[in-house]
């Protein structure tokens, strides 16, 4: 990496040029990655606790709310502390780490909800098979598979980008770093690299969106022949809003990794489509799968209610003593 690229750092873009508005979209967008951590964590605590919840769909809610903390740490905490400080510079090493990161977490979370989406069809559409398909070994083995062939798309993606030169410009227009903005930085050739991000956006993310497509048409056409209309608004919820965030996700990622070189972006609407596939989704995803739930909420309420009794015990523990050690001082 240190004999192939010429510059020793890049500089990020800052979320605005004007003090006053890059406060204001940074508190915003820390508001945002702290709601979706608060979200997910809440996800992880009550699937954890309620011993119910030890289902298929609840263990992968679980590895997903995991893998969204991690994915929207990334870039939002290293951004607004770029923007809050006005320090745009990071290492070619840190560049490289960050964009190895994103790859993985990327590639794991539309696999994740790829299989989410099995599991529901599986769930709705074949009932009395959901025991034998969705069993435990199975969600181990499609959790492995989903980390090992991310760590595979990830490394060789990272190794490829940062192979080559760099000795144009050193500014990214972008708030994190990224591999379409980094080519256009490079004065290698790069057409192996922008072959290989075509080869994997149609092999690899379009064929999980295609499943997850066919799996939500399979099971909304099976839940259009249920006589009881409550039931299929619930299905509709559900499915709706996950084809709606999975399709804003992928679109936004193509858009910008495969658009044509020729199409040149302003700075705020490169970082604004970024947005899309960068926080949209961790901070919906709680929302979507589980906080809508009525399982997750009862686990939710059951959690309060376990750590309140656990405070009240130990606040009046420690009364007691304290009245005791008064009594012994008397």
């Amino acid at each position: 990496m240190a004999n192939s690229t010429l510059v020793a750092e890049f500089f990020l873009e800052v979320f605005a040029e004007t003090w006053e508005l890059r406060i204001l979209l940074s508190v915003l967008f820390l508001l945002v990655y702290l709601c979706s951590l608060l979200g997910n964590l809440i996800i992880i605590i009550a699937t954890t606790v309620d011993q119910t919840l030890n289902t298929p769909m609840y263990f992968f809610l679980r590895n997903l709310s995991i893998l969204d903390m991690g994915f929207v740490s990334v870039t939002v905490p290293s951004a607004c502390i770029n923007s809050f400080t006005d320090h745009k510079g990071i290492s070619v090493v840190g560049c490289a780490a960050q964009v190895f990161l994103f790859l993985f977490c990327a590639a794991v979370e539309i696999q994740f909800l790829t299989i989410m989406a099995q599991d529901r069809y599986v769930a709705i559409c074949k009932p009395l098979l959901y025991p034998m398909i969705m069993n435990h070994q199975f969600c181990v083995q499609m959790t492995l598979a989903s980390l090992l062939s991310s760590l595979i798309l990830a490394s060789v993606h990272t190794s490829k980008t940062f192979q080559l030169s760099f000795c144009q410009s050193k500014v990214i227009p972008n708030f994190f770093c990224d591999i379409p903005s980094l080519l256009r930085l490079s004065c290698s050739d790069t057409f192996n690299n922008k072959l290989l991000l075509l080869l994997t956006a149609i092999g690899f993310s379009g064929s999980c969106f295609t499943f997850i497509a066919i799996s939500y048409v399979r099971i909304l056409s099976a839940v259009l022949k249920v006589p009881v209309k409550g039931e299929r608004g619930k299905a509709f919820s559900t499915c709706v809003p996950h084809i709606i965030v999975v399709s804003v996700f992928l679109s936004s990622s193509t858009y910008v990794y495969l658009r044509p070189q020729v199409v040149i972006l302003e700075v705020v609407q490169e970082m604004t489509l970024s947005v899309f596939y960068t926080i949209v989704p961790p901070f919906l995803n709680p929302i979507i799968y589980s906080l809508r739930n009525k399982q997750i909420k009862e686990a939710v309420k059951k959690v309060v209610l376990r750590i309140t009794f656990i405070f009240e015990y130990k606040k009046n523990e420690y009364v007691s003593e304290f009245s005791r050690g008064k009594e012994l001082a008397k």
